[in-house]
């Protein structure tokens, strides 16, 4: 089905070993300003190996907001292997000539700057022998003034020493060994920007799709189900989630985004209501959060009649 506008596009959820990635900055910020949808970012440079804090694409996507975004249709999934195919000869050979392009006028720039660098050097150098040699000049003649007061020879006072010292551009000697000029190779994040990329040739609008294709198998399990229905219930209610496995559960919930909130509940999900729950586990989970100044939050399943019952657990003094 064609969409209307650029606003009702899908958003293309790159799919490769079962994990669901987001490489367009643009519907990076879609995801976090107009679906309060976040993930993970997890791409680093290069050049800045030890980076942990401030992280770059691709975001990757807990497996519950991939469940939810292409059962509210916002997202499609995109099996990434699939949609490059073989590259034609035309297009490698202008994608080659791209790179070459790029390179060549990269080297140019260099030159130019490094001939400019030259030049400014060498006219501050020319500027300083001419300065030394009107200095050398001055004495020379101060020199011949006395000698011919004094009835001196004048034969051998120099009229000026840095006169011999100039050397011109032309009768420099070139440098030996010049190393070359180094270019940078840009490439792309998304290969949106490649040819030979056709990601509506391997696109799902459905998660059974999807399954029938092997690109996409969650949820397979009852606990599986019953975490994408928590999940989705609070996202509806307008909460942003987020992964709570260092707070002991399924998952953190904010009352806005966390770059200015800080988490309420951590969730745990119990998938039926016939599922045990140890008071040993209540416990813990009571007092663990209360130590991290959040209420545990049980979100219990009924898949009969399709509800989540909330249990909210907090620590708090005895009299």
């Amino acid at each position: 089905m064609a969409l209307d506008s650029n606003n009702d596009r899908k958003i293309e959820l790159r799919v490769a070993q079962q994990k669901a990635y987001v490489w367009d900055v643009e519907d990076i910020a879609t995801l976090r300003a107009k679906h309060h949808v976040c993930g993970i970012l997890t791409g680093t440079l290069p050049h800045l190996s030890q980076q942990n804090v401030f992280l770059g694409i691709p975001l990757v996507l807990l497996p519950e907001e991939v469940v939810l975004l292409v059962e509210k249709h916002l997202a499609v999934l995109v099996d990434d292997l699939h949609a490059h195919s073989p590259p034609s000869a035309d297009a490698l050979a202008a994608w080659n000539s791209e790179r070459e392009t790029s390179a060549r006028i990269q080297i140019a720039n260099a030159e130019a700057e490094r001939f400019s660098d030259k030049a400014s050097k060498f006219s501050m150098s020319e500027e300083a022998i001419r300065k030394r040699t009107e200095r050398e000049a001055k004495r020379a003649a101060a020199a011949i003034a006395k000698a011919l007061a004094e009835g001196l020879p004048v034969d051998d006072i120099p009229l000026s020493a840095a006169a011999a010292s100039i050397v011109t551009p032309d009768e420099r000697p070139a440098t030996p060994g010049k190393p070359p000029l180094a270019f940078n190779v840009t490439i792309p994040a998304s290969s949106s920007e490649l040819a030979w990329y056709a990601p509506a040739t391997s696109s799902y609008t459905t998660l059974d799709a999807a399954r029938e294709a092997g690109v996409w198998t969650y949820p397979a399990t009852s606990f599986e189900r019953a975490k994408c229905a928590v999940f989705r219930d609070l996202w509806e209610q307008g909460h942003f989630m987020g992964g709570g496995i260092k707070f002991g559960g399924d998952f953190l919930v904010y009352p806005g985004d966390p770059l200015r909130y800080h988490s309420h509940f951590v969730a745990s999900v119990v998938e039926s209501p016939k599922a045990p729950l140890m008071p040993m586990e209540i416990v813990a989970h009571g007092r663990l959060g209360t130590a991290t100044k959040k209420s545990h939050l049980f979100c219990e399943w009924d898949e009969e009649r399709q509800t989540v019952t909330y249990y909210s657990v907090e620590w708090a003094g005895f009299g």
